[in-house]
C-alpha cells in the first residue's frame, strides 16, 4: 500500500524521497526490517496469549532426553511468522503483481490447514490433530492452484532473449520496458550444473506429435502439485527440535531470494545467462519478509524453546519455499537447496520401507536409523540438540552456496 501512496506523492508532488519506493533493494530492505521487528516485539505478546489460552503442545513419550520438559510449550506460533510476513508485504509490495498473489494464497491456505491441525491436536489432547487425507487434499489443492495459475495466467511468462536495446533503456532510465522484445508463455524451467540447462516440460509429450504441446498441462500441474505437497511434507518433518526448521528455512528462503531478484532483473539475468522472469523480481519483497520472520521466530524457537511453529507455520514454510522455487523456475534446485527437508523426508522413507520389508521377511521389523526422522537418530545417540541443529545449519549453509554457484557454474 505505501507503494502506491509514495507512487502517487511521486507523481502528483515529486514528494522528496518517494522515488526510493521504486526500488525493489530498498522496499526488500524495509520489508525485513519490519518483519524482523514484529516477530520481536509482538512475537511475545502472542506467545503470552497462546499460553493464556492454553495451546501447549501435547508431547508423545518418544524416549528422547529433554522431551517432558517441552510438555505445555506453547504451540501455533506459526501466527507469528504468518502476521510478520504478511504485514510487510501488504505495505510494501505491488499487490497486483501475480506472483506477490499466489505467495499470499499460498500462506493463507497453508496457514489454515495448519492452525486447524494444531487447533485439534489441543482440543483432542493427543498428536493426531486433521486426518492425514485431508492434509494430502490441502496441499494438492494449492499446487492445484500453483499449477493452474502457472500454466494459464497471462502475467506469468519469459523472456527468451534480452534485446541490447532493452537492457540499455533499463541502465539509463531504471525501468524496465516490453515494446523490444515481448515476454512469451512457457513450460520451461531450469536445471542445475548444465550449460544448456533449460528444460521444456511440453518436451516430455511433444515426443509423441507437436500438436500435443497444448496439452502439457497434463504433466506441469501434476508435477507442481507433486513438488508442493513434498516440500510442505519434508518441512513438516524437519520440524522436530528447537529451531532447526525455522533456521533451515531462513538460510534457503534467503538464498531463494537472491534466485528470484536475478531473475526479475533484466541486467543481471542478462550478465548471468539466467532465464529472465518478468515482474517476478517483486517476489523479492515477499521473501525477505518471510525471512525476516523466520529470523526473528528464532528469538523465541531456539533453545530452550519458548514456543513451537507447529503445523501451522512449518507447512507453511514448505509451501512457500516451493510455489517460490516454481515460480523463479528452480524447482529442478530444490533437493540440493533444500536439502535438509530432502534427508529428513528420505529418512523416513527408509526407516518405514525397511522396517515393513525385513517384518514381513524375517517376522520382526528392524531399523536403519535409531530413530527418524534424522534429527532425532542422533538424538538418540546422546548429542544434545542445539549441537543438531547448528551442525544442521552448517549443512544448510554449505548446500546453498552450491545452489548460488550455479549461477555460474554449468
Amino acid at each position: 500500500m505505501l507503494y502506491y501512496l509514495f507512487e502517487y506523492l511521486e507523481n502528483e508532488y515529486q514528494f522528496p524521497g518517494a522515488t526510493l519506493f521504486q526500488f525493489i533493494t530498498f522496499r526488500a530492505a524495509m520489508a525485513i526490517i519490519l518483519s524482523l521487528l514484529i516477530s520481536t516485539i509482538y512475537g511475545k505478546r502472542i506467545i503470552n496469549f497462546l499460553r493464556k489460552k492454553q495451546m501447549g503442545e501435547s508431547i508423545r513419550e518418544l524416549g528422547l532426553d529433554g522431551q517432558a520438559e517441552k510438555a505445555g510449550t506453547p504451540t501455533m506460533g506459526g501466527v507469528i511468522i504468518i502476521l510478520s510476513t504478511l504485514v510487510p508485504v501488504l505495505l510494501f509490495a505491488k499487490l497486483d503483481n501475480i506472483y506477490v498473489i499466489l505467495l499470499i494464497i499460498t500462506t493463507l491456505w497453508m496457514g489454515v490447514i495448519g492452525f486447524t491441525d494444531d487447533y485439534l491436536k489441543i482440543k483432542r489432547k493427543d498428536k493426531e490433530g486433521l486426518a492425514g487425507k485431508f492434509k494430502i487434499i490441502g496441499q494438492v489443492g494449492l499446487g492445484l492452484i500453483v499449477g493452474c495459475t502457472m500454466y494459464f495466467h497471462n502475467d506469468i511468462t519469459i523472456k527468451e532473449e534480452k534485446v541490447k536495446s532493452e537492457i540499455e533503456q533499463v541502465v539509463n532510465t531504471g525501468e524496465e520496458v516490453s515494446d523490444f522484445n515481448p515476454a512469451i508463455k512457457s513450460t520451461k524451467t531450469t536445471i542445475p550444473f548444465f550449460k544448456n540447462n533449460e528444460f521444456d516440460y511440453s518436451d516430455l509429450i511433444t515426443w509423441i506429435s507437436p500438436e500435443m504441446e497444448k496439452y502439457a498441462w497434463l504433466i506441469f500441474i501434476p508435477i507442481v502439485i507433486f513438488i508442493v505437497t513434498a516440500v510442505s511434507n519434508g518441512a513438516n518433518l524437519t520440524d522436530g527440535i528447537d529451531g532447526l526448521a525455522a533456521g533451515s528455512s531462513a538460510i534457503m528462503v534467503l538464498t531463494l531470494a537472491l534466485f528470484a531478484w536475478v531473475s526479475g532483473n533484466i541486467i543481471f539475468s542478462d550478465y548471468l545467462n539466467v532465464m529472465y522472469i518478468p515482474n517476478s523480481g517483486e517476489m523479492t519483497i515477499y521473501i525477505t519478509a518471510f525471512a525476516g520472520a523466520l529470523v526473528g521466530f528464532l528469538w523465541y524457537n531456539t533453545y530452550p524453546a519458548q514456543v513451537f511453529m507447529g503445523d501451522t507455520g512449518s507447512l507453511t514454510i514448505g509451501g512457500i519455499i516451493a510455489v517460490i522455487a516454481i515460480a523463479i523456475r528452480k524447482e529442478f534446485l530444490i533437493p540440493i537447496l533444500c536439502g535438509i527437508f530432502f534427508i529428513e523426508t528420505v529418512s523416513v522413507m527408509m526407516q518405514v520401507s525397511w522396517f515393513k520389508y525385513t517384518k514381513k521377511k524375517h517376522g520382526e521389523g528392524r531399523r536403519i536409523f535409531l530413530m527418524s526422522p534424522l534429527h532425532h537418530h542422533y538424538q538418540k545417540k546422546g548429542i544434545h540438540e542445539s549441537k543438531i541443529v547448528t551442525r544442521f545449519w552448517i549443512v544448510g549453509i554449505f548446500l546453498a552456496i552450491i545452489a548460488v554457484i550455479t549461477l555460474k557454474v554449468r
